[in-house]
């Protein structure tokens, strides 16, 4: 069996019980060496075969894949959620072509551990109830509707990936979008790993103050990252929902 498994965002404890579990078990482990944490292999048994993919391609991370006995365990292991930026789906649909089977095994994504290391919330009352995730255009392009600009006007609070080597023209990306220049913005360096570093500012002045960051990073931008929000209804006393009455104001 093959399974693909999110190692989480960096941190080796972040990983799920289940992906912790059958990393354990694996006979095989194809891990995203450039992304993931090495820590994490010392969960392999002994004797597994361990291979790196940052070297490999398609076609020869398939064919290790391919080449597992019928009863081995094999494991994908990717950073964060393979769902996100993970190149998942190229794989499936080899794997559907040759009749394997497999099952994806979520992680946390480094958008979550960006939060934790602010902390922050993304969706707060009158500030932002959307979560933009995306990416600027670079040697990857990204559909023209997509773009950086576009996706600015909502005002929504926006996670970007894969953008950090390009911060003063994401960020002036931004500003033409819509946002304004003293718009809170951060980058959140390596998430939940021991060498984590944040960098706060504004959209004007984020790509001097994180000029010495490269990959590896996130971009954050919205009023999340402001101090103004409004309180929850959730836990106001004077709202009413299934699990709750509304209590009286006292006179």
């Amino acid at each position: 069996m093959i399974y693909f498994i999110g190692a989480g965002p960096g941190a080796p404890d972040l990983i799920t019980v289940r992906g912790a579990e059958l990393l354990s078990r694996a006979d095989m482990v194809i891990y995203a060496g450039s992304l993931v944490n090495p820590a994490l292999l010392e969960r392999c048994k002994a004797g597994a075969r361990i291979l790196n993919s940052a070297s490999m391609t398609l076609e020869e991370v398939v064919e290790a894949m391919a080449a597992c006995d019928r009863d081995a365990v094999c494991v994908r292991l990717h950073t964060g959620d393979p769902c996100l930026y993970g190149a998942i789906r190229e794989q499936m649909d080899r794997l559907d072509a040759l009749g394997l089977s497999y099952e994806v095994v979520p992680g946390v994504s480094a958008f979550c551990g960006a939060a934790a290391a602010l902390p922050a919330e993304y969706t707060l009352p009158d500030v932002s109830q959307t979560v933009i995730i995306s990416r600027m255009a670079g040697r990857t392009p990204v559909p023209e509707r997509e773009s950086i600009r576009s996706l600015a006007a909502h005002g929504a609070t926006m996670v970007l990936f894969l953008s950090s080597g390009m911060i003063p023209e994401l960020c002036g990306e931004l500003i033409a979008g819509g946002y304004a220049g003293d718009t809170p913005a951060a980058v959140v360096y390596k998430a939940t790993w021991p060498d984590e570093e944040v960098v706060r500012g504004t959209l004007l002045t984020l790509p001097s103050l994180a000029s010495h960051i490269g990959r590896t990073a996130l971009v954050l931008v919205g009023g999340f990252l402001g101090g103004e929000y409004a309180r929850s209804k959730l836990y106001d006393p004077a709202f009413s929902h299934a699990f709750r009455q509304a209590k009286e104001e006292e006179p």
